[in-house]
């Protein structure tokens, strides 16, 4: 029975913002708009329904087959027996303890994908590597699904951490507002995707520039992608062909250097190899000339548009902004690297509002005005095992044990796994060809996931512990991306049995003699008043002064006054004020157009500068039983999957929306609203089609998000597009997501 005796509002933070929280008694009822926020995403508004949904993981289960056999097959398909907390945690514990001692700590891998919590202590990615780390190590992965090729191939071209050069070192949206004439956007800026943000965004900003952006009438702002949605409206758009972003790129370049518009000077002081790259650029080493009529075919942009916008792009403070989607797909290395090739012929690189940025729009923080805090981090330790695979490997490593591979000039083995655990996050969400993927998780001898729901993921484990979600346990809500602080209440009591992470592995750790280890001697309070104690010290230091964690408890949430009156110069403009003082962290110490280390490498699929590779798959084939190129964005109304077993309730909204162009449309006889089959030799996924002028011809969008369905059936019923995608390395350098190299064709369902 639902206690109802006290109705209380509350504010609390998450991924996608902050929002009021109404409850009554043991549930949440309502949710509410945080008032400071310009515009506030829509995404909360599922959240009563989804925190109490009967999907909800309520007690500790084990797989009826493993835990009588240890059968693997029937991952997916078996039922689970409930067990008491301590008999469950007594079977993992022991279980993690064979597997160590056995096989030692190289064959458990630790997966996590770090979205689960908005807040600082209960952060599952932290809380299970800590874990792992106490009892011996584990294989961790590099990178991440929307990132990883990137952080593979840029700090070979700038020498610096790409994330933090992203997060933390661009222009920001003021500066832009203030210095640029052309905004080029290859993958547009999308601002769906910049509601969410790692660890919170308080005030949803993107929109609001882009309004001041259009009321410019000195700037341009261009969308050059397939979907004229990818940028806000009101935006140019060059529908080009998906895959192509570089022969574009490339035929700009050759229109900059045939016409003498090319920066040198700029090249000669602050880059290195463009002597090398310019015999491929020109066509004097293969006879290929990398002209706006040779990109032409392959982008299907006319000649005459990429002539005019590169003689733009050098007579205006052009800057050229490249989205994630671009980089995850094969060759995803190419667009990222000749970006800022293109970006340095320009001479742009470092100027106020000039040069090459990367990722604005999709996340929510990039762009923003901050003086940045650190701290209010819990430790993970060090992790003996010096084992890492590119995250986007997964698969392949599991079916592959002790099969060699290449990664970023390293080549070596695939481990031998034989324990997964996971908290926080579903690989069956966001991983590549879900169908190849349901087979390698039946190599594992034994899987642990902690989880809220009853995700494809926690249905294919074999021990799941019900874990809290954020807003059953109090915590500190804390983005360095963000200006706001907020105390995150405990809004209702736990659902069912359900557990903290930070419970669940202290209690492991006592079984496995490393409780105190793991602990420290704190629960969780003592952790969230440490952590929020060495924040507080470290703000003071910088001049913020902000309340006492109780302080901050009565108060629930503050604005921090970190936003400056003028924005620091970017590294690369320190760069370029003197590259002598401020070298980049290359072997050069210069932009690297030509690349001696990758070069050295010796990969076919990435060489020593930037090149045009079509991928596997892709519209530039004569013939193909997959005549469409289907990308996969993000979802507009959760973030990747989260909360996406009350969505699928609501009347209409499952099976996903398929976007397709008129003509395609009519071609196959399917109108707006039409349930279709979306098909290839992978899989095959059911969506609701919706014809639109929105996206060029050849070209189909179907959002992510969907959980995956029943591997016993052939179509996946609620539109998962990863059934459908490519899972292969980006290249033997970044090994990074290939979700947008994808062929498929779209039939009426019969």
């Amino acid at each position: 029975m639902t206690d109802t005796s006290e109705r209380k509002t509350r504010v609390t933070s998450s991924h996608w913002g902050a929002f009021e929280v109404v409850t009554e008694g043991d549930r949440i009822v309502a949710t509410r708009p945080f008032a400071p926020d310009p515009a506030p995403s829509r995404i909360p508004e599922i959240l009563p329904q989804a925190v109490h949904h009967d999907t909800r993981v309520t007690r500790p289960s084990v797989r009826r087959g493993w835990l009588e056999t240890r059968d693997r097959s029937l991952r997916g398909q078996d039922d689970f027996v409930d067990l008491p907390w301590d008999e469950a945690l007594d079977i993992a514990a022991s279980e993690i303890d064979r597997v160590r001692t056995t096989h030692g700590n190289e064959a458990i891998f630790g997966g996590s994908y770090g979205w689960a919590s908005a807040g600082r202590f209960h952060h599952a990615l932290s809380q299970v590597h800590r874990f792992l780390n106490c009892t011996g190590g584990y294989v961790a992965s590099f990178g991440s699904y929307s990132t990883g090729c990137a952080q593979a191939i840029m700090p070979h071209v700038i020498g610096v951490n790409f994330l933090k050069y992203m997060y933390g070192a661009q222009h920001s949206w003021r500066t832009i507002a203030e210095n640029t004439e052309t905004l080029v956007m290859f993958g547009g800026i999308n601002p769906k995707n910049s509601q969410v943000s790692m660890g919170g965004v308080t005030e949803h900003e993107t929109p609001g520039w882009f309004d001041r952006f259009l009321q410019n009438p000195a700037m341009r702002c261009i969308n050059i992608g397939p979907q004229r949605t990818d940028a806000p409206e009101g935006c140019e758009w060059i529908p080009l062909r998906p895959a192509s972003d570089t022969a574009m790129m490339l035929a700009l370049a050759y229109v900059l250097e045939e016409e003498g518009l090319t920066d040198h000077a700029f090249l000669d002081r602050f880059t290195t190899g463009f002597d090398r790259f310019r015999p491929y650029l020109m066509g004097d080493s293969d006879g290929t000339p990398k002209t706006p009529e040779w990109a032409a075919p392959l982008c299907e942009v006319d000649p005459h548009t990429i002539r005019d916008l590169a003689r733009r792009m050098a007579a205006t403070r052009t800057m050229i902004t490249v989205a994630w989607s671009l980089q995850r797909a094969e060759h995803g290395e190419q667009p990222y690297w000749m970006a800022m090739v293109l970006g340095a012929m320009l001479g742009q690189v470092g100027l106020p509002g000039g040069g090459v940025g990367y990722g604005y729009g999709a996340i929510g923080g990039v762009g923003k005005s901050l003086r940045r805090l650190g701290g209010m981090t819990l430790g993970q330790g060090q992790n003996p095992v010096e084992h890492v695979i590119p995250v986007a490997r997964i698969a392949d490593m599991l079916l592959n044990p002790g099969q060699p591979y290449d990664f970023n000039g390293r080549n070596a083995p695939y481990p031998d796994i034989r324990l997964v655990y996971w908290a926080g996050g579903n690989p069956f969400h966001h991983h590549q060809d879900l169908n190849r993927l349901q087979e390698a998780w039946k190599q594992p001898e034994t899987i642990i996931v902690n989880e809220p729901w009853w995700t494809a993921t926690a249905k294919r484990a074999d021990i799941v512990f019900p874990a809290t979600t954020p807003y059953e346990r109090e915590d500190i809500g804390r983005a360095n991306l963000d200006d706001y602080l907020f105390f995150m209440p405990q809004l209702i009591p736990p659902v069912g049995e359900a557990r903290s992470d930070y419970e669940i592995f202290s209690g492991l750790a006592e079984r496995l003699g490393v409780g105190e280890r793991f602990t420290e001697g704190r629960d969780a309070d003592g952790w969230l008043r440490h952590l929020y104690a060495d924040f507080r010290e470290g703000a003071a230091r910088a001049g913020v002064e902000i309340p006492d964690y109780d302080g901050l408890r009565e108060k629930n949430w503050m604005r921090l006054p970190i936003r400056p009156d003028e924005d620091e110069p970017s590294f690369l403009t320190r760069f370029r004020d003197d590259p002598d003082a401020q070298p980049l962290a290359t072997p050069s110490g210069r932009i690297e157009i030509f690349s001696e280390t990758v070069d050295g490498f010796g990969y076919d699929d990435c060489p020593g500068h930037p090149v045009w590779l079509p991928p596997k798959e892709w519209l530039g084939e004569a013939e193909t039983d997959a005549p469409l190129h289907l990308v996969s964005p993000q979802p507009g109304d959760k973030l990747h999957s989260q909360m996406e077993s009350a969505l699928a309730d609501v009347p209409g909204a499952r099976p996903e929306t398929l976007v397709i162009s008129p003509s395609d449309a009519q071609a196959r006889g399917i109108a707006t609203g039409d349930l279709v089959r979306v098909h290839n030799a992978r899989g095959a996924c059911m969506a609701r089609a919706l014809v639109s002028g929105d996206i060029r011809p050849g070209v189909v969008a179907l959002p992510t998000g969907a959980w995956y369905g029943d591997p016993g059936e052939n179509t996946d019923p609620d539109g998962n597009p990863n059934v459908l995608t490519l899972d292969v390395g980006t290249s033997r350098l970044g090994q990074g997501s290939s979700a947008h190299t994808a062929l498929v064709d779209v039939s009426p369902a019969g």
